[in-house]
């Protein structure tokens, strides 16, 4: 059996786009992504606002689409594909972190799974008897739950970038499926997040044509990820067609052990889904720069408000008085909490000092003037990247009055809220029939 291989390499925004293209086929994406189905490019949004290492990067983006344009795919079988979640506001992200830009440059579809009558089918339908082989899945939803009809025999190309996690200490190429495969309720998954991301593995091993990573680290967060983290510049790429080896480098190049820190990995190693020892795995690519150490601090030594109290309610001592206030119609309490501390109390107050030093590095420059600056005429990449900008931090009534908006979201499409509409929407066709028929 061939060795899981995991492809690195050094970039720079000069040349970034060529950088993409050789790293795709050092992990031998071709082998892997089918080019007569269509290909899902499974796009990060950790928030919505842009912060940098948080979220795809417009460059990782581009980089791809033209890498699979110039090695033959169509773009009639590519596009972007979104999954929201009630505290994340999907369609405010892609314009804020770019990547509609990116989208619309190319005239690819842009799929937001929730919405424009997606069809979500029931997991026996899609994966039948597999279900029986899940750590968890069954026991969080007695009563199943759905997955996105499209992906069924589509390729998926995952886009995380490097960081920290405060439930999975890492998070990368197997989070990354976590908003798109499971439909409401996702929180419930929580207390066994390790046990819920291999499920995911085997689901998408099952229902996709071929499954491979793309994962920037042009930026890498360190800290209470996957949002109110310390930013640093670190100028590498990842990819694989191994969706446990991949995570497993990263989170060695962030300075962690993964099958030692990082459960999900070694259960899904165990079970053979994929490799997460790194003395097996055959590094590609500037292999000098898989073998550097960050020493990262990780997530849980300097944890914000909201993450301590979040580990509190999963796995502490308020797992019992609170937590199941989160599997009733009270749920959406903690989702206003998190946008308000979040959206309209960190970010606001930390996030210019926090993102300061990383903005005036060239990736900084190249997001502040992204489609103004333009790639050289061999397409390698960006050699002008124009001037820094700290306007991209938002702040001042604006940002207040887009935090009041997003609370709302938080609690309207809450899915104890709507899912309270759907039953009644249905009654009250049911009654309009009836009275039909009278």
């Amino acid at each position: 059996m061939p060795k899981s291989k995991v492809a690195v390499i050094r970039t720079s925004p000069a040349t970034v786009l060529s950088d993409y293209h050789r790293l795709m086929n050092l992990a031998g994406y071709q082998d892997v992504v089918a080019k007569d189905a269509d290909t899902a490019l499974k796009v990060n949004i950790s928030w919505h606002f842009f912060y940098p290492s948080s979220s795809t990067t417009p460059w990782q983006l581009e980089g791809v689409i033209r890498a699979m344009t110039q090695d033959g795919y169509s773009k009639d079988l590519i596009h972007a594909c979104h999954n929201r979640t009630v505290v994340i506001d999907a369609h405010l992200g892609e314009r804020e972190n770019k990547q509609i830009d990116v989208v619309q440059a190319h005239g690819l579809r842009n799929v937001h799974l929730y919405e424009g009558g997606e069809e979500w089918i029931p997991i026996g339908d899609a994966v039948g008897d597999l279900r029986k082989k899940f750590l968890c899945l069954n026991e969080v939803y007695p009563k199943g739950f759905s997955i996105p009809k499209r992906f069924i025999g589509e390729n998926i190309i995952h886009l995380p970038t490097v960081k920290t996690h405060i439930f999975t200490t890492t998070t990368g190429a197997m989070k990354n499926a976590f908003g798109g495969l499971l439909n409401e309720h996702r929180h419930w998954t929580h207390p066994v997040i390790h046990e819920t991301l291999v499920d995911l593995l085997m689901i998408q091993k099952k229902i996709h044509r071929g499954v491979f990573a793309v994962m920037d680290g042009t930026f890498a967060g360190d800290g209470p990820g996957p949002r109110c983290m310390v930013p640093h510049v670190k100028n590498v790429l990842l990819a694989s067609a191994d969706q446990v080896a991949i995570d497993a480098v990263a989170a060695k190049l962030m300075g962690f052990d993964p099958l030692r820190d990082l459960k999900f990995v070694r259960l899904a190693h165990d079970l053979g889904l994929g490799c997460g020892d790194v003395r097996d795995i055959e590094l590609v690519g500037d292999v000098d720069a898989a073998n550097e150490q960050w020493n990262f601090e990780g997530p849980f030594k300097e944890m914000t408000f909201a993450s301590r109290n979040q580990h509190r309610i999963y796995w502490g001592p308020l797992k019992k008085p609170v937590e199941w206030s989160l599997k009733t119609w009270l749920a959406p309490w903690a989702y206003v909490a998190s946008v308000t501390y979040h959206d309209m109390f960190w970010y606001p107050r930390y996030a210019k000092e926090k993102m300061a030093p990383v903005l005036e590095s060239p990736w900084g420059r190249l997001f502040a003037n992204w489609g103004k600056v333009q790639p050289d005429a061999e397409g390698r990449g960006y050699p002008e990247v124009g001037e820094a900008s700290h306007d991209l931090v938002r702040s001042g009534i604006r940002h207040f009055l887009e935090g009041m908006r997003l609370v709302g979201m938080a609690v309207a499409e809450s899915p104890e809220i709507t899912v309270r509409k759907r039953a009644r929407a249905r009654a009250a066709g049911a009654g309009g029939n009836g009275a039909a028929a009278l």
